[in-house]
């Protein structure tokens, strides 16, 4: 597997991981759950998707849109009163995607105890330009063993999701052949 998808000479200098790697907190209240009284995941998600979409455009430099969200897992439940810190960094870029990671953890605003992961995502983004066309993001440097990890993992998620994209179309395109209709 290749480190990085071939790029022209000249191009775009990479950046660290760090140069983009966000936090974005917020204090959950009544106005956020569910009818079990636990924060809604879909609040959950846009927190998520915000910190995400944060660290893209960071990285970018300028607009990305959420291409995919994959993974979304939920470890713990969120209670009213919890301080939500949504930790973000791009773990692998291609040609104009970039796959961000995110951690969610929380912690009770009112207590001394160590925040503890409540979920966490990965999130594939496509840098735009004016005219909502991909364009080009620079290579994410991985700068430590835990970054490198997460660099080779992400590489392996976007290798299952190409192929499962493609056996779906091949599956859909069969069905059409032998003329059966959805």
């Amino acid at each position: 597997m290749t480190d990085q998808a071939p790029r022209p000479e000249g191009d775009i200098p990479g950046k660290p991981t760090a140069a983009s790697r966000t936090t974005l907190s917020h204090i959950m209240t009544g106005s956020d759950t569910n009818l079990l009284g636990t924060v809604h995941g879909g609040v959950i998600m846009k927190l998520v998707d915000d910190a995400a979409g944060a660290v893209a455009g960071r990285h970018s430099g300028g607009p990305a849109v959420t291409a995919s969200m994959d993974e979304m897992v939920f470890l713990e439940p969120v209670r009213v009163g919890d301080l939500v810190h949504v930790r973000a960094q791009v773990n692998w870029t291609g040609r104009s995607s970039m796959e961000v990671g995110v951690r969610v953890m929380a912690e009770r605003w009112n207590e001394s105890t160590p925040a503890q992961q409540v979920g966490s995502a990965y999130l594939v983004f496509a840098a735009v330009d004016a005219d909502g066309k991909p364009r080009a993001v620079p290579p994410v440097v991985p700068e430590t063993e835990r970054d490198k990890r997460r660099y080779q993992e992400a590489q392996i998620r976007r290798t299952h999701r190409l192929a499962r994209r493609r056996a779906i179309r091949e599956l859909r395109e069969k069905r059409v052949a032998d003329g059966i209709e959805d």
